[in-house]
């Protein structure tokens, strides 16, 4: 959104500080700007309050998600394969993570870092402090001999200071592209770019295409835990911006289309109904059957992968995968303009 859209915006609903970082008055802009479009959509960040996020815990735990377990997979077991061809650019690497959370899937490749002939020290970045704690708490337990800089915060308000002569590895799993269209992840990838300098490493976790049917029990379990997970957003929005969504009239519906290779999760309205926010002196209108769009996860097939190193100043140069090939963490190289 452009900043004189976003302060007229903030001054309508009687935000006096439209740039601040504070969760609330970026949450009251997105929800006025996204239910009052005429396809009414909320960004999926919000789903991580604190119920949320033991939800995702538990998502991640259910058979039918696999990235988490797949991706831990690779780290586990191309762990080693992975150490080598980093350290075979230099042998002091700082490995730099982007949404960290606990550290559950990446203690595994620093486990091979500590096995092999290298220094390396382990940069953290996340906005949960108590994922970080977290974090922190399971590499004193289980790798104290690793040297872990936990870092509070956006990734690139607080991108770490790294040593002489080290070498950026930068960490990106969990899909976490995925929740992104093309421009956006292409918009994510330049910034991380712009930080990089020759020799250093993107390593990118991507969720690759595969049976629809596999893809849509991921996002549509038999447990109802993703579909809770999906309605605790309207239950975030009652209780912060004071609305007064009927959480009996709306439910959760996932969708994936192999063409274009993207998951949807959508909120649908039982009725037609109002529902009013006292904190943003606003009503929005819901139609029976009208949706609100929450989050896409995006599967990748190579040429795509390519396609957006290409756009965003990389170069593809290893795929590591597990053995079905349903998931990869791609290693791109900083390309030199030409």
């Amino acid at each position: 959104m452009a900043p004189h859209e976003q302060a007229r915006i903030a001054d309508q609903l009687h935000i006096t500080d439209p740039n601040s970082t504070r969760r609330d008055s970026g949450l009251a802009i997105d929800v006025a700007v996204g239910l009052g479009a005429s396809i009414k959509r909320l960004p999926s960040r919000y789903f991580y309050d604190d119920k949320g996020s033991v939800l995702f815990q538990r998502i991640m735990a259910l058979p039918e998600y696999y990235l988490t377990r797949v991706e831990r997979e690779i780290l586990v077991e191309r762990g080693d394969a992975i150490v080598a061809y980093l350290a075979d650019g230099g042998a002091a690497l700082d490995l730099i993570e982007l949404g960290s959370g606990d550290g559950d899937k990446t203690i595994e490749l620093c486990r091979a870092a500590m096995r092999a002939p290298i220094t390396a020290v382990y940069y953290p970045i996340d906005v949960s402090g108590h994922a970080l704690g977290e974090l922190q708490a399971r590499f004193d337990a289980g790798l104290p001999g690793m040297p872990v800089v936990p870092i509070h915060g956006d990734y690139f308000e607080h991108w770490p200071r790294t040593r002489d002569g080290g070498r950026q590895i930068v960490m990106f799993f969990g899909s976490n592209l995925g929740n992104l269209c093309f421009k956006e992840s292409v918009a994510l990838l330049c910034s991380i770019r712009a930080r990089l300098s020759p020799g250093d490493v993107l390593l990118l976790g991507v969720d690759m295409q595969k049976d629809p049917k596999t893809i849509l029990a991921a996002y549509n379990d038999r447990q109802g835990v993703t579909a809770e997970f999906n309605m605790n957003l309207l239950t975030r929005l009652n209780r912060e911006l004071d609305m007064d969504f009927d959480l009996l009239s709306f439910s959760h519906y996932a969708t994936y289309d192999p063409l274009s290779g993207t998951a949807r999760s959508f909120l649908v309205s039982g009725r037609r109904q109002s529902v009013h926010s006292r904190c943003l002196g606003r009503t929005f209108e819901f139609e029976e059957g009208e949706t609100i769009y929450v989050e896409q996860s995006q599967k990748y097939t190579r040429e795509m992968i390519k396609d957006l190193a290409k756009a965003s100043g990389f170069q593809v140069d290893r795929h590591f995968s597990d053995a079905r090939n349903w998931y990869e963490i791609a290693a791109l190289r900083f390309a030199p303009e030409q």
